[in-house]
């Protein structure tokens, strides 16, 4: 693998571009996923996060990357650790630095670490923990500060009131020292966009379009130094996605958007290659409609890039 992760995405930031990061909550959905990527020419992170070995039928991570190395075209799609939780979505601790050493020993090039349920000082530890492990492995780290809200077991406020109270938004006024202190490759910001909610009872209702806080990005970005990522790509607007790329945002997780197209294809239909062809479909929409990066591949993959770029 001759160019990382972190390199990948950081071309993306310097050229203003986007790199998603594609969630496969089941095993099913990479094939389709991973083909649109390779049809449009564009570039993607396959990711897999542990809620997904819980709640869905990812299974694990050995499943996910095994399941990725029969279909992988590295020029087009490398593989990532999205949300491993230091307190889950129960309010319980999870042994977090054993799965993400598991996972850098199996070859993961990125993991994301959330200690967005800590306080400041805990979250930067912890960070700094999964930096120390996953550096000396050769593997960037994701990690996040505020909170992107949407996968808890319960509803949320109406949406509108979550947006204008700012709930869980990015503080600025800590931004440039969690990244200076936790030495975190790229951020996780919370400014205005949620998660699809993965609740038995709510899982299959279709997205609030969000909206994102732009001028608070921009002094994110300004403080951050590093690329920031955007959660919950799933739903938002497409003018305010457009702006976030202008913004610093070079990553941006879709899960829903995929993950519903491939389970009402299954529930309706009954055959697995049915709900692969909506997932595949709904793919190829988002790279080459909604993120508008078909044929963008080579911008990120043979980037001649430099700081001066920036």
């Amino acid at each position: 693998m001759s160019v990382s992760n972190d390199r990948l995405v950081r071309n993306a930031w310097w050229n203003g571009l986007v790199v998603p990061a594609f969630n496969i909550p089941y095993l099913p959905m990479m094939r389709p996923v991973i083909q649109a990527v390779v049809d449009q020419d564009a570039f993607a992170l396959i990711a897999t996060a542990r809620i997904e070995w819980l709640r869905f039928e990812a299974r694990g991570l050995a499943e996910v990357k095994a399941e990725f190395e029969r279909w992988a075209q590295t020029d087009h799609v490398r593989l990532h650790v999205d949300h491993i939780p230091v307190i889950d979505e129960q309010d319980s601790w999870v042994e977090y630095l054993a799965i993400i050493q598991g996972a850098l020993e199996m070859g993961y090039p990125s993991v994301m670490v959330d200690g967005s349920r800590l306080g400041l000082e805990e979250n930067i530890a912890a960070t700094r923990e999964v930096v120390d492990l996953a550096h000396a492995a050769g593997a960037a780290v994701e990690a996040e500060l505020g909170a992107v809200l949407g996968h808890s077991a319960g509803p949320l406020p109406p949406y509108e009131e979550l947006y204008e109270s700012g709930m869980g938004f990015t503080a600025v006024e800590e931004c440039a020292r969690f990244v200076q202190e936790s030495g975190c490759d790229w951020l996780s910001v919370a400014i205005g966009n949620i998660h699809g909610a993965i609740s038995d009872v709510l899982k299959d209702e279709q997205k609030v379009e969000a909206r994102l806080n732009i001028e608070r990005l921009e002094k994110l970005n300004q403080a951050a130094g590093v690329p920031l990522v955007l959660h919950g790509g799933s739903g938002v607007r497409q003018e305010y996605l457009r702006q976030a790329v202008k913004h610093g945002i070079a990553k941006v997780n879709i899960g829903a958007e995929i993950r519903q197209g491939y389970e009402r294809g299954l529930r309706e239909t009954g055959q697995v290659a049915r709900a692969q062809e909506a997932v595949y479909d709904r793919t190829v929409w988002l790279l080459r409609d909604y993120l508008q990066i078909s044929g963008l591949r080579g911008k990120i993959v043979q980037a001649e890039t430099t700081d001066e770029l920036r």
